[in-house]
């Protein structure tokens, strides 16, 4: 490895509570990398299923993590047991539509005459622990 590094070993925890990996990884590995790692092996039996790098969040220790940073930069070593496996939690965007019908990726806040015109819909049963 790079360096000298150790790899560091993840698995990444979908919202259903399933796993994905564990997986020993290169300390200089991109957040990106890592993403489609996660899309290659998303189960395909799962109601929700990310399309893109873009449709998925990795969270390490209650952070969303950046799609330029390395694993490294990543991480968050207080209360990690040397050698112990990381586990990333893995959120996907649910798909919204717009008036014209078209799907839109984006968890950007509805505008408030929109809001107020629109029912309440809970779209995400996701938990994290």
């Amino acid at each position: 490895m790079a360096g000298g590094k150790e790899p560091i070993e993840v698995k990444f925890r979908l919202f259903d509570g399933t796993d994905i990996g564990p997986s020993k990884y290169d300390p200089s590995t991109t957040v990106a990398a890592l993403k489609e790692f996660v899309l290659a092996r998303w189960p395909q039996d799962k109601e929700v299923v990310p399309k893109t790098v873009s449709d998925v969040k990795l969270i390490n220790a209650g952070r969303i993590l950046e799609n330029g940073k390395t694993l490294a930069e990543s991480r968050v070593p207080v209360g990690e047991v040397p050698g112990s496996v990381i586990t990333m939690h893995v959120v996907v965007r649910p798909p919204q539509s717009n008036k014209s019908g078209i799907a839109l990726n984006s968890l950007l806040p509805v505008p408030e005459k929109q809001q107020s015109s629109s029912p309440k819909q809970n779209r995400c049963g996701c938990t994290i622990l």
